[in-house]
């Protein structure tokens, strides 16, 4: 065997042990979706802003984004250093962008709602013992091999061991949210993790928002959104929700009305200010 062969097939036996990130691509299947410097600068934007204007604990936080097939195609951090933020939210916000986009449809679909996007807050109450969908987030577990596999070192970077693969799980607290284009059709979800649930969603609302993908067809809450609902009241000493899609207040809790006011869903919907803005009462 030449020198040159046996180098070309060492170098295809390399190729096959790297990691599923390089072998398929960073970007595979991503090209409409941001890719981690984008996804890096608008979390920052939005998380780091004076005044404690998205409520919550005012934590660095992190985001993923999944293609429509449940791929991760960034996951990335607001803080300087990934210890920066909570090292368990890593997974949770690729586990919230999954369950987000994996229980959300496009514009056109069949269906009642047809295009009906359902936000991770809005399965709080459906979850719960004696719900309609009690036990649906046992079902699609987290791939423990996606999520903990790699070097640690590289977790939150255009690097991290999750890109490429399929996180699954499901999460159902607010921070996940689907990816519409202006068209309405979906092209994958995103989650953010790393502060009071409720921050989170405020916190994924605006990054959507900037990213100008958040033309959702219908959904559940005012305004055919995705927003969280907070209608859970003591009702005989038991919690219920009015519309059946209601989510628990927070510490330092937003208002999902302040922000849909301040960030309003729609191709052409103005994004100035959306970062800034000030949605805790």
């Amino acid at each position: 065997m030449s020198f040159s062969n046996r180098s070309i097939i060492v170098g295809l036996l390399i190729s096959l042990s790297l990691s599923p990130t390089l072998l398929l691509g960073q970007r595979n299947g991503c090209a409409d979706l941001p890719d981690h410097a984008t996804l890096r600068s608008l979390l920052q934007t939005v998380v780091v802003q004076p005044g404690q204007p998205n409520g919550g604990l005012d934590n660095n936080m992190w985001a993923s984004v999944v293609n429509r097939d449940g791929e991760v195609c960034a996951v990335v951090f607001s803080g300087n250093d990934r210890g920066d933020q909570w090292p368990g939210s890593r997974v949770i916000s690729a586990q919230k962008a999954n369950t987000a986009n994996a229980f959300s449809l496009s514009g056109g679909s069949a269906g009642i709602l047809s295009g009906l996007a359902l936000s991770t807050a809005n399965l709080f109450t459906a979850v719960q013992p004696g719900g309609s969908l009690f036990g649906l987030q046992e079902s699609n577990p987290v791939d423990t091999n996606v999520a903990y596999s790699g070097n640690s070192a590289n977790n939150g970077s255009s690097n991290d061991h999750m890109v490429g693969g399929k996180i699954g799980g499901i999460n159902v607290f607010g921070g996940g949210l689907g990816l519409y284009d202006t068209s309405g059709k979906l092209i994958g979800g995103l989650g953010v993790s790393g502060d009071t649930s409720c921050t989170d969603h405020v916190v994924a609302w605006k990054v959507r928002h900037l990213l100008n993908l958040d033309s959702v067809p219908t959904g559940v809450a005012p305004g055919g959104t995705d927003n969280m609902i907070q209608d859970i009241a003591s009702v005989g000493g038991h919690p219920v929700s009015a519309s059946g899609f209601g989510h628990p207040v927070c510490l330092n809790n937003p208002s999902p009305a302040l922000l849909q006011n301040a960030c309003p869903k729609g191709p052409g919907a103005p994004v100035q200010g959306c970062a800034a803005a000030v949605v805790t009462p």
